[in-house]
């Protein structure tokens, strides 16, 4: 009688280990969740910029630097400065480079978080000839927008997105990247 009580709390006292063993990372894990983060990112843009008298569709190393502020696990606000690289086509040439401001959707599954954010761009296009010089320059503001997961230990994440850049003179202009952020807890 003594070995089947023994048996019949095992299971329970292994449950309630494991349940405080989760527990415990689930904290570890969700310290990181709020808070202001800064990072950066590298990868790769794709531009098709189409004017009246420009047409240039290439894709470059693109890179940005990110700051924002995470209010709460499901909801934040970033801010970054996004270069998209120098891209050349037909002896024409384009750099595009601006500031963005988003609204960003989390999803926290774990150690990991899935985003969508949603935002505006402003940006500044200069596109050169090699014959004649500056043929182009042109700013604006508009609506931006991407996807992305990233995975969290502790402070630190890494994080793969998505991001499109709705400029009127653009038929594509986005952004694939790979980065790091810091959250300051």
């Amino acid at each position: 009688m003594i070995n089947s009580g023994m048996r019949s709390r095992a299971p329970s006292v292994a449950g309630a280990l494991g349940a405080l063993v989760l527990l415990g990372c689930g904290g570890t894990v969700s310290a990181a969740d709020q808070g202001i983060y800064v990072g950066g990112s590298i990868g790769r843009a794709d531009v098709d910029l189409r004017t009246d008298s420009v047409r240039i569709d290439d894709d470059d190393t693109a890179f940005k630097l990110i700051g924002g502020l995470r209010l709460l696990d499901s909801f934040g606000i970033e801010a970054s400065y996004v270069n998209l690289g120098k891209v050349k086509d037909a002896g024409l040439s384009t750099k595009t480079e601006g500031l963005s401001a988003f609204a960003v959707g989390f999803v926290p599954v774990g150690p990991v978080d899935l985003f969508a954010k949603a935002g505006l761009y402003r940006w500044d296009t200069k596109v050169d000839s090699d014959t004649v010089g500056r043929l182009v320059s042109r700013d604006g503001t508009d609506f931006a927008y991407g996807l992305g997961v990233q995975f969290r230990l502790l402070s630190l994440s890494v994080r793969a997105e998505y991001e499109v850049f709705d400029v009127d003179s653009a038929e594509d202009l986005n952004m694939l990247s790979l980065g790091l952020t810091y959250t300051f807890l």
